[in-house]
C-alpha cells in the first residue's frame, strides 16, 4: 500500500508531505524548548554543555529537514537533504560526548578518553560516506551506534553504580528513540496522512522530551551530591 502523502496548497503555496513536515517541526519545537530551558539554568559542566548542543543541533536539523527535506524539496534538489542529515549527526555526537563525560568519574580514564576520540573518528568517517553516497542509511547507522552503542551503556552503567534517576530516564529515552527507528526502517504506517515517517517523528519528539527530563534530573542529582 502506498503511504506517501499528497501535496497540499496553503495560501497558494505548495507544500509536499505536509504531515511529515509538521511532525518534523514538532521535534524541532521540543528541542528548542529544551535548549532554552537548559540554557536558563546556566549549567557549565560539560555534560550539560553537550546536552544543550544536542538539543540546539537536533532542533536545527529537524527544522531544516521539515521545511527543505519535506515541505519544499521541490524548490531545491535531493542533495539539499544533506545539510539536515549532517547537523543531525553532529547532534548525536554531542549527546554521545555528554554521556561519556557524565560517566567519566566512574570509569577507567583510558576508557573515557578512547570513546571521546572514537566519537570524533566515527563521526567524520560516517559524515564523509554520507556526503559521498547521499544515503540516509548511514545517518541511521550513526544514530543507532550513538544511542545504543554509547548513550545506553554509559548511562546504564551510571544508573547501575549510582541509581541516578536522570540516567534511568535517559535509558528510557533511548528505548523510545529505538522504537522510532524500528518503525521507520520497517515502514509501519497507519494511514497516508499519518505514515511511518510521522509516527517516528512523534516518537523522536517524545524521546527528546524524555532526554530533557533526564538532563534535569542529572542536574538535581549533581546538586545533591555537592550538598
Amino acid at each position: 500500500m502506498n503511504y506517501s502523502q499528497p501535496s497540499i496548497s496553503l495560501f497558494g503555496i505548495r507544500i509536499d508531505e505536509p504531515i511529515n513536515t509538521l511532525t518534523d517541526l514538532l521535534v524541532s519545537a521540543v528541542c528548542f524548548y529544551a535548549f532554552y530551558q537548559l540554557t536558563k539554568r546556566k549549567l557549565s559542566a560539560k555534560t550539560f554543555v553537550y546536552f544543550r548542543m544536542y538539543f540546539l543541533l537536533l532542533g536545527l536539523a529537524t527544522l531544516f529537514g521539515g521545511l527543505v527535506g519535506h515541505g519544499f524539496l521541490y524548490v531545491f534538489s535531493f542533495a539539499w537533504k544533506l545539510p539536515g542529515w549532517i547537523i543531525s549527526m553532529l547532534s548525536v555526537a554531542f549527546i554521545e560526548r555528554s554521556s561519556i563525560e557524565h560517566a567519566r568519574p566512574l570509569i577507567d580514564p583510558r576508557i573515557g578518553k578512547f570513546f571521546l576520540v572514537l566519537n570524533i573518528v566515527e563521526l567524520l568517517t560516517v559524515m564523509t560516506i554520507t556526503t559521498y553516497t547521499l544515503n540516509f542509511e548511514w545517518v541511521e547507522l550513526h544514530s543507532g551506534y550513538g544511542l545504543l552503542g554509547v548513550v545506553l551503556p554509559f548511562h546504564g552503567y551510571v544508573y547501575y553504580k549510582t541509581r541516578d534517576r536522570g540516567s534511568l530516564i535517559i535509558v528510557g529515552a533511548v528505548m523510545i528513540a529505538s522504537t522510532a527507528a524500528l518503525i521507520f526502517m520497517n515502514q509501519i504506517s497507519l494511514h497516508a496522512w499519518f505514515n511511518y515517517i510521522d509516527i517516528s517523528h512523534v516518537l523522536v519528539a517524545m524521546a527528546a522530551f524524555a532526554f530533557y527530563q533526564g538532563a534535569l534530573q542529572l542536574d538535581i542529582s549533581r546538586t545533591r551530591v555537592k550538598e
